[in-house]
């Protein structure tokens, strides 16, 4: 697969990732979190804004590496 190639289909893979992702943790945080104070939904929403870093860095590594 040509670098081009890879870039398109991650170009992809990172938006359906996305946007997949931030509902998925939108109905979990509704779920667990809200309604239970301040703290604990700053919490849960500080570590759902990271958590997806990984799997984007991965996608990216993968979008990079030479022919």
């Amino acid at each position: 697969m040509t670098i081009r190639t890879r870039k398109a289909v991650g170009t992809a893979a990172v938006v359906i990732f996305m946007i997949v992702y931030a509902l998925v943790m939108m109905a979990v945080g509704g779920e667990l979190a809200v309604g239970r104070g301040m703290a604990i939904e700053l919490g849960f929403y500080a570590v759902a804004g990271i958590l997806w870093l990984p799997v984007v860095m991965a996608i990216i590594r993968w979008m990079l590496k030479p022919d």
